[in-house]
């Protein structure tokens, strides 16, 4: 159940002011159409972080147990150093939806904006770490909505409230704290 807890809690404390989340206002104040958007994360994330987790289990049977430590440890603590950083959201992103509709195009530039974003990265470092890439699909599955569907509902009324620089330093320190934990051999019990 840790992997479940600790994926959701840092990919919802991450997502925070991620550019998906930004994707997640922009097309909620422009279509005005919450359901066909929460759809669209939903659906997204499941591929997205599913072929992420898949491939944390790919890397763990493929990287010896000593290699595989060090480099989720990097990979953690290069993922606090990134946190620390905000999204900015491109235009273009936005633009497909007067094509493909509110879904298809929710769907659409969602895969696009977290193809590599951090979220993305943390879901296969997670997948690695814990050896349960399933639970850890669903936890930052549940996460990415636990950030994105109040953006949806709140739209822009919520975003200045946020204190983004707090969430950002909390969910950094918790990707620091995984990786020094990693690199200190927290992971010995799952084999590396």
């Amino acid at each position: 159940m840790e992997a479940l807890f600790v994926s959701t809690g840092v990919v919802a404390l991450a997502e925070i002011g991620d550019k998906t989340q930004l994707l997640a206002f922009i097309l909620a104040a422009r279509f005005k159409k919450p359901w066909p958007i929460i759809a669209g994360i939903l659906c997204t994330t499941i591929v997205n972080h599913g072929v992420a987790g898949a491939l944390g289990a790919w890397i763990t049977s493929a990287v010896s147990p000593g290699i595989l430590r060090w480099v989720l440890g990097a990979s953690f603590i290069g993922m606090a150093i990134w946190t620390l950083i905000p999204d900015k959201i491109e235009d273009e992103e936005t633009q497909i939806a007067k094509r493909f509709g509110v879904f298809g195009a929710t769907v659409i530039t969602f895969f696009l904006a977290e193809m590599g974003d951090k979220t993305q990265i943390a879901t296969v470092a997670m997948a690695a770490h814990y050896a349960n890439p399933i639970l850890v699909v669903i936890g930052t599955t549940l996460g990415m909505l636990l950030a994105d569907v109040p953006a949806v509902f709140i739209g822009d009324k919520l975003a200045n409230r946020i204190p983004m620089k707090l969430v950002h330093s909390i969910a950094a320190a918790i990707f620091a704290v995984l990786g020094v934990a990693t690199l200190l051999g927290a992971g010995s019990g799952f084999g590396f």
